[in-house]
């Protein structure tokens, strides 16, 4: 296992992190306590420390399951992490439902939702509290102020956020680190590079974002792009099961995945890799990419990702093709372009998905 220290923090992390939001829903089949549990134990056993959870998977279930794993472990060994902001005690929602839940960021809320979560975790403080699915208007002084208090207090040690629930939103993650988040949390992967890279760039310590600024670090979500990396499919025909939240991915996705595949496929084999671990080792190569959770599913998943390979240095000719062939859609023309994104600043909430220079958006915007 490799480890990354989150830049202007003390937390030393395990590369490969275990986000259990896979126990919240029925999205990717069904977990008992029991299997739940003994994933989690399996990636600890072969080295990760950074366990990711939030108050709102499984309405408060996928705390408890992680209280269990922090047993076995013992505190010290982990770094723990979870995420506020969804009023689950007064909006449940649907079991395995698509829609976002109300959200409360207040700062009385957000204090009575941490005690909650304390107390289903079974400890005294978390080491990273990230803001879930916080949404430009939402970034209130009264906020950070609050954050700041229960850091002062010991409650937590430091506080990011996690953009969603679909890919984009990337004022907000410049706004998260120009207001000193320790990590924005994002979709990345190897079809869907942005706004990951610019992320990347911004959380350099005293770089675009100034001398005084520490650094931070980038979580990437969905590392195999919802399952296509993982060779999950097979046929441009496949048909998603009603709870299968990729059913609502634009056909492209599907349709073009699976071409991207077959042309990336031999850079894999020159590793001697599976397609997804030449795409995590692909996101360990930026230097502020501080932790990659995948979905481990089952014990397979957790050793295949956990082996040494997946932690393989990728040379420059190969990271060179890569880039090359992102920066071309996979030279398999404008449909096999990743799909749009959200967007809190555009009239219609969606902006077309690309890359921009981190230096000239703040520039753009001073």
């Amino acid at each position: 296992m490799q480890y990354r220290r989150i830049p202007g923090t003390d937390l030393s992390i395990s590369l490969l992190g275990f986000g259990n939001f896979v126990f919240g829903t029925n999205w990717w089949g069904e977990f008992t306590d029991e299997q739940g549990i003994r994933l989690q134990n399996t990636a600890f056993d072969l080295g990760v420390n950074f366990f990711d959870a939030a108050a709102a998977y499984g309405n408060g279930r996928a705390e408890g399951l992680l209280a269990q794993t922090i047993r076995y472990a013992g505190r010290d060994k982990l770094v723990i992490s979870t995420k506020f902001g969804y009023d689950f005690y007064s909006d449940p929602g649907l079991e395995g439902g698509h829609g976002e839940r109300r959200q409360d960021f207040s700062p009385a809320f957000v204090r009575y939702d941490l005690e909650k979560s304390l107390e289903r975790l079974g400890t005294d403080h978390v080491d990273l509290y990230q803001a879930h699915n916080l949404k430009l208007p939402q970034f209130r002084d009264d906020l950070f102020a609050e954050l700041q208090k229960l850091g002062d207090q010991g409650k937590i040690r430091y506080w990011g956020v996690a953009l969603g629930p679909a890919i984009g939103w990337r004022e907000e993650g410049y706004e998260a680190f120009k207001r000193g988040a320790a990590t924005v949390q994002t979709v990345f992967n190897l079809y869907e590079q942005d706004p990951g890279r610019e992320f990347c760039q911004l959380a350099r310590p005293g770089g675009i974002l100034g001398d005084q600024f520490r650094g931070g670090g980038v979580i990437a979500r969905v590392p195999t792009n919802s399952g296509m990396l993982d060779e999950e499919f097979h046929s441009p025909d496949h048909k998603f099961p009603a709870s299968d939240h990729r059913k609502f991915r634009d056909r492209n996705w599907l349709i073009y995945g699976l071409k991207k595949n077959e042309i990336v496929r031999p850079l894999a084999r020159r590793y001697g890799m599976s397609l997804r671990q030449l795409a995590f080792a692909w996101l360990a190569s930026f230097p502020t990419l501080v932790s990659v959770e995948p979905n481990l599913l089952t014990e397979e998943d957790v050793r295949e990702f956990a082996d040494p390979r997946s932690f393989q240095f990728l040379d420059r000719q190969t990271l060179d093709e890569l880039a090359a062939l992102y920066e071309t859609d996979f030279h398999l023309g404008p449909l096999a372009h990743p799909c749009d994104w959200k967007s809190s600043v555009t009239p219609d909430g969606r902006i077309t998905s690309g890359y921009q220079d981190p230096a000239g958006v703040l520039a753009a915007r001073t």
